[in-house]
Order: structure tokens, then sequence, then C-alpha cells
């Protein structure tokens, strides 16, 4: 099958569209810039110049593959209303083309701020609508897609996706543990972040599409939830700075912009995505990870 990858030279993509590869898929990758054509032909996959803000090339990548996945996003934090525009406007051009062709689109997700109906989050627990606050409406405009009868299914990913090249939440907490000169959680810092590694994230992608049926929401975690104490207690030891318990009032000033991230208490189930699929992750956990990487 050939595929075609947004944010095929990113963090994840990059895991994805390596996974695809080497299971006999075909893919064409959304590449910004000419060092990302060069990464994505060495990998043995075809490239496509263009960005998520340029509709007609989205279109022309859903034209001239057999499916489509989704994890281009912008991570610039200083800028993060704009950047859920450009995902918003994005999604929705690739769903306008994929509608009546049957080809499957793969939007990703999140885990974190899921309105769950009970103490641990499901699949069938749904997002929180997009708001001034998060503004994020990657999984609300997949549903609107769904709702109109295009395939569109979605894979929540964990607030800690880890491996090597990471350059999410967790290096941006060990960035902050640096230049603050102490490693800190919340309170007792018992609020719980799921997490799972790349590769084993990049194997769910693969699976949904070859397995998943249409329209549903899959789970990418492979730990239900690690207490953020003990994240912060890990960060301490690798950077060799003390690890301290703050108050609300102290944490919102120590994390700044970050500190609604760094209270995330999300324990999140795969059981159902894990059935659904035959997915069994393998990879290291987090707290592993972080010790045995290049985190520091």
């Amino acid at each position: 099958m050939k595929v075609f990858v947004t944010g095929a030279t990113g963090f994840v993509g990059l895991a994805v569209t390596s996974e695809l590869l080497a299971n006999g898929h075909q893919v064409l990758g959304l590449a910004r810039s000419g060092q990302s054509e060069d990464k994505l032909t060495q990998l043995g996959a075809e490239a496509l110049r263009g960005d998520l803000e340029a509709p007609e090339t989205l279109r022309q990548g859903v034209l001239a593959s057999e499916a489509v996945i989704h994890t281009g996003f912008i991570h610039d934090f200083s800028r993060f209303a704009e950047a859920c525009d450009i995902d918003r406007a994005a999604i929705e051009a690739l769903g306008a083309t994929v509608q009546d062709t049957q080809k499957p689109l793969i939007v990703t997700g999140g885990v974190a701020f899921i309105d769950a109906a009970g103490s641990i989050t499901i699949e069938n627990d749904p997002a929180l609508p997009p708001s001034a606050t998060y503004p994020r409406a990657s999984e609300a405009v997949a549903k609107a897609l769904s709702d109109q009868g295009i395939l569109t299914s979605v894979m929540r990913l964990p607030p800690s996706v880890h491996g090597m090249g990471d350059h999410g939440f967790v290096p941006m907490l060990i960035d902050i543990a640096r230049q603050k000169g102490v490693s800190a959680y919340v309170g007792e810092g018992k609020n719980a972040w799921p997490a799972v590694h790349v590769h084993d994230a990049a194997r769910a992608f693969r699976l949904a599409l070859e397995r998943g049926s249409s329209s549903e929401i899959y789970h990418s975690v492979a730990e239900q939830g690690i207490p953020f104490r003990q994240i912060a207690e890990a960060i301490a030891i690798g950077l060799s700075v003390p690890c301290v318990s703050l108050t609300a009032d102290e944490a919102r000033e120590h994390f700044g912009w970050f500190f609604g991230f760094a209270c995330i208490d999300q324990p999140t189930s795969s059981e159902w995505t894990r059935a659904q699929l035959g997915w069994n992750p393998t990879g290291p956990n987090l707290l592993n990870d972080l010790m045995e990487t290049d985190y520091f």
C-alpha cells in the first residue's frame, strides 16, 4: 500500500515511515526542505515537497496514495493557537480530498485532556472540545469528518512518546530543570503520565492501517500511568540536581506555560486497542529509556 505521511521526518512521523517501509509499504512523505527530502529518499521513501499550509500539495499527496497518516504538527508552543489552526485546516483539506475515495485517513491525537468517565481513560472517552485554553482541534475535526462518512480514525498518543531523537515534553522538562537548577513536581507528584516508546507507537499506526476498522479511536499507550514524581526524580538524577515538591503557585512560576502539562493526570488504558489490532508494545519503559538514551 502506498501511504501519504505528513510530518514524515518528524520524531513520530519518521518512525512511522520506517515502520511502513520495513513492512512492505511504500511511503510518500511530505517534506518541508531539501534536507527532509534527502532523509526520506535515503530511507527508500518518495518525497513530496510542501508543508501543512499548502492545501493543494496535501491534495496531491492524497490523490497519489492509497491511505493517509497525518502526524504533522508545528510544535511551537509560542504560537500554539496558530499551530492548531494550521492543523485544523490541514486535516480538513486531507478529509475533503479523501471524501468519496474510501481511502483511510489516520489523524494523530492525544490522550491528555480527555474527558474520562472513569478513573482510567479508555478509547470511548471523548476529547474535550477545543477552547481558548486548549485550542488543538485534531480530534474534533476527525470526528466531524467521520460523521460525514469519511474513513477517519484517530491514534491518540500519550504525553511522553520517548526514544532516541525525542524533542517532546520530557526534553522540555529537562530543559526547565536545567535552567532552574532543580527538577520539580507539584504537591505529592502522584499525577500520572502515560507513555509509549516511539517504535511501539509507529507499530500501532501501521497495525491500525492494516487491521483497523474505519472511524475508530486507538490508544498507543504502553504504560498506563507513571507518577510525575518518578519522572522528576529520574530527571534530577540525570542532571545531578535536587528534586523538589512545589505548591501549585510555586509550580506555576517554575514551569511557566508548561504548568498545565506538568499537572496532567491521565491514567490511560490501551486494552481495547491491543485486542483490536494485536498490538503488543515491547520497547523500554520511560524511566529506563531516560537513563539509557541520550536525554542528558
